[in-house]
């Protein structure tokens, strides 16, 4: 018997092995893949931020998540707080209790907690002179500059809303229509107050 007409080996070797062949993608699994893609892409334009840091950036707290909150008017404390750190705090300390020589303290303070009429008109003009707060002289040496005649009026509003409500302090809070109406009042005024001129302000 003859190698060729052998049962066990077929005569094609090549018709026995399987073969891959193409066929044509469905079209309805081309259209499925192209409505989730281009969905996809919308759900990424809506809720991605577009990478900005500010979405994205890693917040240590839930208070300092609450510090990036928008604005809500005079009595937002924690943006007052914000002003405060980076316009205040270098002189009169971050716990607002003063530096001696330098800066009287807030906390405790009557200036702070006192008349709102007056209070305003000290960060838009200065301060300089001898000052007593809470039964204590300060001799300040350098007069406070007007650090608050270039904050908006909402600005300068929640900083010193922060003031009367921080470190223990009880005030109500300051608006920026107040500050409107006394910055008018004040007006281009170049020279820093007195103590002694402030408390010559009525009080209302």
């Amino acid at each position: 018997m003859s190698p060729e007409a052998s049962p066990t080996m077929p005569s094609n070797p090549e018709a026995a092995e399987p073969k891959a062949e193409r066929a044509a993608i469905p079209v309805w699994l081309i259209v499925v893949l192209f409505v989730l893609l281009y969905s996809g892409m919308v759900y990424f334009d809506l809720n991605s931020g577009w990478f900005e840091p500010a979405v994205y950036a890693p917040y240590r707290s839930v208070a300092n998540l609450m510090e990036y909150e928008p604005a809500s008017g005079a009595g937002d404390v924690q943006r007052g707080k914000r002003i405060y750190d980076l316009v205040c705090a270098l002189c009169h300390n971050i716990a607002g209790t003063g530096n001696p020589n330098q800066a009287p303290p807030f906390a405790n303070s009557e200036w702070v907690q006192g008349s709102p009429n007056r209070l305003i008109r000290i960060p838009l003009a200065g301060l300089g002179g001898p000052i007593t707060v809470h039964g204590q002289q300060y001799n300040i040496t350098t007069s406070m500059p007007a650090m608050g005649a270039a904050l908006p009026e909402e600005d300068l509003a929640a900083v010193l809303t922060y003031m009367r409500q921080a470190w223990g302090n009880h005030a109500e809070p300051i608006t920026p229509e107040q500050v409107k109406a006394v910055k008018t009042q004040v007006g281009n005024r170049s020279q820093p107050f007195t103590p002694e001129e402030i408390m010559q302000v009525p009080e209302k």
